[in-house]
């Protein structure tokens, strides 16, 4: 009889072992290279900043991080890959605020949106902008949402595609000001910001890099940055806000996130290696380049920001009935 409850009590722990956290039994993190997921194509400015931090953060953690881009279906398919990682901090997803829209985009994700995810950082924030050819007769951004209530649909926008941010800041301008103008989806930022130097669209929202050297080269004007402030980078570029659209704030955020079950000890270890890396000289100097102002919020904080984000761009796509095609 002893012998017996010896045995269950023996079995008892080695179950309970069996599933005791790793890190709680001391076992150093990172153990191996880490993977970082980029849900968007190699060579653009999403993926030179996963690069850039990605060089700081395996001089800092002593392992390789490897950037692995899987692009498509608005960051859905790279998302999914996070989601179907192991949860033990070595896969990371460096993803854009896009992360927060898809879930009202695409009803039908390959994964829970809710629990799929847990961030470990908001890196920062940049502002698209509001863009006319140089001979636009439009001169401020109050001047083009005073026209475009004055002829309804008789303006057309541009932006690099349906359910781009660029797009989103957009809709989001007309439900806050109270506007109709026709949007034109393009494949990408250029075509779009060729069309609106051509004149064939009366002004295009683009990311701060896309529209930056033709603003420098003086083929484009700045009409406003859809952030709640100024950019660093444009200073004399008002916001909508200032140009008597109160309360409007559509920026870009970039985040970090770790798959949701991921150990919170893990993730304040790799928030603390990311601020460090963020802090690097190298990796500024990319996030100037993208228009990025650091803000480096908490894991915390990130997942308030992340919720509001959910529920603001939620109510834009249903009051502007926005679908993918």
């Amino acid at each position: 009889m002893r012998r017996r409850v010896y045995l269950r009590r023996l079995l008892s722990a080695g179950l309970a072992a069996a599933v005791v956290s790793p890190w709680a039994m001391g076992q150093a993190f990172p153990s191996k290279p880490l993977r970082m997921i980029v849900p968007f194509p190699a060579g653009g400015g999403t993926d030179a900043m996963a690069r850039a931090l990605g060089d700081a953060l395996s001089r800092d953690l002593g392992q390789p991080v490897i950037v692995d881009n899987k692009s498509g279906a608005g960051t859905v398919i790279g998302n999914d890959a996070l989601a179907k990682s192991p949860p033990d901090g070595h896969t990371l997803l460096l993803n854009t605020s896009a992360i927060a829209i898809v879930p009202s985009l695409h009803p039908k994700l390959p994964y829970p949106a809710e629990t799929a995810f847990a961030p470990v950082m908001l890196l920062g924030r940049a502002p698209n902008v509001a863009v006319v050819r140089t001979e636009s007769p439009l001169k401020s951004a109050a001047e083009f949402v005073a026209q475009a209530r004055a002829k309804p649909g008789q303006m057309a926008y541009g932006s690099a595609g349906n359910g781009t941010s660029t797009h989103l800041a957009a809709e989001l301008l007309k439900s806050t000001a109270k506007v109709f103008v026709t949007h034109v989806p393009y494949r990408g930022a250029a075509p779009v910001i060729n069309d609106v130097i051509a004149g064939q669209i009366d002004l295009a929202f683009g990311t701060l890099p896309s529209v930056a050297p033709m603003l420098a080269g003086g083929k484009l004007r700045a009409l406003a940055v859809t952030s709640a402030k100024r950019s660093p980078l444009l200073p004399d570029v008002p916001t909508f806000a200032e140009s008597g659209v109160p309360g409007y704030d559509a920026d870009v955020w970039y985040g970090v996130f770790v798959p949701g079950a991921t150990p919170p000890a893990v993730i304040e270890q790799l928030h603390a290696a990311i601020k460090r890396a963020a802090q690097t000289e190298a990796f500024q100097r990319r996030a100037a380049a993208e228009g990025l102002a650091l803000t480096m919020d908490s894991p915390q904080e990130t997942a308030r920001i992340v919720r509001e984000e959910e529920a603001k761009w939620k109510r834009v796509i249903k009051d502007q009935s926005i679908k993918m095609e």
